[in-house]
């Protein structure tokens, strides 16, 4: 990238010093033309006879050498604009297509190391069951964590599937009417079924609207499986919806780190995860908040995130209700 940007750099001093060079010397050519044309005028035209031919003569020499002048001007100034803005396009794209570049390879281990953890774990808790005897309390143990992790590789490749229809414009969303608070209700128990002892209930009102069943339970599955993932075991997730005016808000609440300021609207484009692969220690493809906020936008809403006192986030999902 650093040498890209020197090269990038060093061409684009090259023509435009070019083009000053050339803008100088076509100057230069226009005042010979105008002398000569003088020296020429001179020979043809005895100004003491005929001053008025002569000044007329000359006059038109100065408006040729005026006109030639604000059309090298014109001409050099709209391709040397024409050239920044060229190299201004150019060069953002190679920063783009180098950041897009980085955050699919980061999204390729991401999703390798996310694959193979919920397989492997699985496979483990199998095998365990398969060599030894255990009472009927293990064995429902294992199976339990089979489960989870079952729903969690179904969670990723949902993600993955989605995300891969919504950007081929393939998936076309449903129109439905659904009790929102059921579905979401039903989300949280999944949820506090998986991970017991890490959800809280803070109300639930009943609100009714019309949408994609598949895609609003994605969506408050990857926001629930995204604050279960950055609160710590000793503290819940805070879940509620409320009903105002005529809208329906529903607030997921995480004890997490936080996220900065500057990263706030960064978290919803597509592969973006705050740090790198190397050094953040959370799960995760960058998939699910991107979806999330794909999914509140098709319908008609909004997604936020505010700062959870004293730590954490807040993301807040806003749909229009049913009138």
């Amino acid at each position: 990238m650093r040498f890209f940007t020197t090269v990038h750099l060093l061409l684009l001093t090259y023509v435009v010093a070019a083009l000053v060079f050339w803008g100088f010397s076509l100057n230069e050519k226009s005042h010979e033309i105008y002398k000569q044309g003088v020296a020429i005028l001179k020979t043809e035209v005895d100004s003491t006879i005929y001053p008025e031919m002569y000044n007329t003569k000359l006059q038109q020499l100065q408006s040729q050498l005026e006109t030639r002048k604000k059309q090298y001007i014109g001409e050099g100034s709209t391709f040397l604009l024409v050239i920044l803005i060229g190299a201004a396009v150019v060069y953002s794209s190679f920063r783009r297509s180098i950041r897009l570049s980085r955050q699919q390879n980061n999204f390729m281990l991401s999703v390798t190391h996310e694959l193979k953890s919920p397989i492997a774990a699985m496979k483990l808790n199998l095998q365990t069951l398969e060599r030894h005897k255990l009472d009927e309390e293990k064995k429902s143990l294992l199976v339990d964590r089979c489960v989870k992790e079952a729903n969690r590789l179904n969670d990723l490749c949902n993600n993955m599937l989605i995300a891969s229809q919504m950007e081929g414009r393939q998936y076309v969303p449903a129109r439905e009417a659904l009790q929102l608070d059921e579905l979401v209700q039903s989300c949280y128990k999944d949820y506090a079924f998986r991970y017991p002892n890490r959800f809280a209930d803070n109300g639930m009102d009943s609100c009714r609207l019309q949408g994609d069943r598949l895609l609003l339970q994605m969506a408050v599955n990857n926001l629930l499986e995204n604050a279960v993932k950055y609160t710590p075991a000793d503290k819940p997730v805070n879940v509620s919806l409320q009903v105002k005016g005529s809208n329906a808000i529903l607030q997921i609440a995480d004890n997490g780190p936080g996220i900065p300021d500057a990263e706030k609207g960064k978290v919803f484009n597509k592969f973006y995860r705050i740090g790198n692969e190397e050094t953040r220690k959370s799960k995760g493809t960058g998939l699910g908040l991107y979806l999330t906020s794909k999914i509140v936008k098709q319908h008609n809403g909004k997604i936020t995130i505010q700062d959870n006192k004293p730590t954490g986030c807040v993301f807040e999902i806003t749909l229009p209700l049913t009138a």
